[in-house]
């Protein structure tokens, strides 16, 4: 999406700073199964991103019970664990427990560094990755949808939070299992995906009534 919208604006009369290489950033990768929200930092903006990255974030969360995943999403390999079938009441307390701060170790294939290297990467090479847990702050959780062993939730969390550690946490609370099986950004700070573009509307004129207005 960077390359895309800097190539958008590169040869555009948007490009008033005459650069060669029009400075775009953004403020936090998703995984490769997610969809929604990615804000984008165009020209003098991007000096913004370490102050942007921090804002809290919205999500609306699929999460599958009675078996866990090697990646803690859909795409790794799953392994079945138990063919409890928790109550409603009892996932919406469950989920309810882990609002406010806490400790949250990143999933084993995340982006996070160990010794300069990417977790995920170590990870595929078959060696061995201790992460260590980090703050994180829960602000919000709404139990949306449940039937076993599907359920869906929304949360609303501090920069930094793994959903997918959520997740699995929330199946071990359950002694069910649990990985994610989707998830959607819905928001960043204040910057919502009503308001967004897609990729199809992408275009100098779009860019410059979203962006560029005086």
């Amino acid at each position: 999406m960077v390359n895309k919208v800097r190539r958008t604006i590169q040869n555009s009369p948007l490009n008033e700073t005459g650069k060669k290489r029009f400075p775009v950033g953004h403020t936090g990768t998703l995984d490769p199964l997610a969809t929604g929200l990615l804000v984008l930092l165009l020209g003098k903006y991007t000096k913004r991103a370490p102050e942007l990255t921090k804002l809290d974030k919205t999500y609306e969360v699929t999460m599958t019970l009675g078996q866990t995943s090697t990646t803690g999403d859909d795409e790794g390999i799953k392994t079945a664990v138990s063919d409890i079938r928790p109550s409603k009441q009892q996932l919406r307390a469950v989920l309810a427990s882990f609002v406010g701060d806490s400790m949250q170790t990143p999933p084993l294939y995340s982006a996070v560094k160990v010794n300069g290297q990417r977790a995920y990467k170590l990870a595929r090479q078959g060696k061995e990755v201790e992460l260590k847990a980090r703050p994180v702050r829960i602000e919000s959780i709404e139990l949306t949808g449940y039937e076993y062993p599907v359920a869906t939730f929304t949360a609303h969390v501090s920069s930094g939070t793994y959903i997918r550690s959520l997740v699995e946490d929330v199946g071990k609370q359950l002694q069910s299992g649990a990985y994610m099986s989707g998830l959607r950004r819905t928001a960043v700070g204040p910057f919502t995906l009503e308001n967004a573009m897609t990729m199809p509307e992408l275009s100098v004129e779009m860019i410059e009534k979203k962006a560029f207005q005086k």
